[in-house]
């Protein structure tokens, strides 16, 4: 049985049989790879190897569906989903399972990659805070999203200094709480996964996938953690056209994740947004009035609930 199954998400990918080499070049114990093809298939095809096992949607159904078909053939006991173009540390698989405790999702420490030579660039990135939902951005948009921390308040300069600030600041601290991670790459058990629902996909096909599997890991108990025992490297801004998962349904999902969570909806919560707020606080942009301006907010624009 694999210690831990590796769930490589995959729509138009084209660097996605690098990232299943480098999943099995790296990994020291026993892993397994599950490739979800949604709704697609690579040219040229994946090479074949024992270790590797390939499920083919022939419609595209979505990242959550993926995750969870994916998830539903995992013979492993833990369960890293992972993007179709990253690399990965030496030894990620055990750093990832021997730091880890049950009911916790954990994020690797993640670089940038520069594919083209499969090089690890930029980094390290580890802190992200929870953006204030109620105040539209014009870079990121209404909603909970994580956004890099940058200097000692979190709304620092783009400069070195202030953008590795929490980097530096918290280096000794190799397992940590953080507010939020990009999707990129997650690590939990597939005892909790199953425990906490999977992925709900009444939330839509693609956006807020690691608010939800944070909150349910977090209001169930658990911890949402980065593992700097591990780091993996990403690319993400030179996306041909036609790469990706299809993201349509973008401000309706980010509405009703707002007003679920906002809202304490999940039925299997032991936790709730308040207790979760106050363990982080201070929020960087968070005002002390936020629950005020939730509820005047959500008077004011009804859209943002379930409907």
């Amino acid at each position: 049985m694999a210690r831990v199954t590796a769930l490589v998400t995959a729509r138009n990918e084209p660097w996605l049989q690098q990232t299943v080499d480098d999943l099995l070049a790296h990994a020291e114990g026993d892993l397994e790879v599950v490739v979800i093809l949604d709704g697609y298939w690579p040219d040229p095809p994946l090479r074949d190897d024992p270790r590797v096992v390939v499920l083919h949607h022939g419609e595209s159904k979505g990242l959550r569906a993926s995750i969870n078909a994916g998830a539903a053939l995992a013979h492993g006991q833990y369960l890293m989903k992972t993007d179709a173009h990253c690399a990965f540390s030496p030894g990620f698989d055990v750093a990832l399972a021997d730091h880890y405790e049950e009911g916790w999702v954990s994020a690797p420490t993640r670089w940038s990659l520069k594919a083209e030579t499969w090089e690890r660039g930029y980094g390290p990135l580890e802190y992200l805070y929870l953006t204030y939902p109620y105040t539209p951005d014009a870079q990121y948009g209404e909603g909970l999203h994580g956004k890099k921390w940058l200097g000692p308040t979190g709304l620092g300069s783009m400069r070195p200094a202030d953008y590795y600030y929490r980097e530096r600041e918290r280096a000794a601290l190799k397992i940590d709480d953080i507010q939020a991670f990009q999707g990129s790459c997650w690590f939990t058990s597939k005892a909790t996964f199953e425990k906490v629902g999977g992925m709900d996909e009444s939330f839509g096909t693609f956006y807020q996938e690691p608010q939800e599997i944070a909150f349910k890991c977090w209001m169930s108990g658990g911890r949402i953690v980065v593992n700097k025992h591990a780091w993996y490297a990403h690319w993400h801004k030179s996306s041909p056209p036609g790469y990706g998962f299809t993201r349509h349904g973008k401000h309706r999902d980010m509405r009703y994740s707002t007003w679920f969570w906002m809202n304490n909806q999940w039925p299997l919560a032991t936790r709730t947004i308040e207790e979760f707020v106050a363990f982080h606080w201070p929020i960087p942009g968070w005002p002390e009035t936020w629950q005020e301006e939730k509820v005047a907010f959500e008077a004011a624009h009804p859209v943002c609930s379930a409907s």
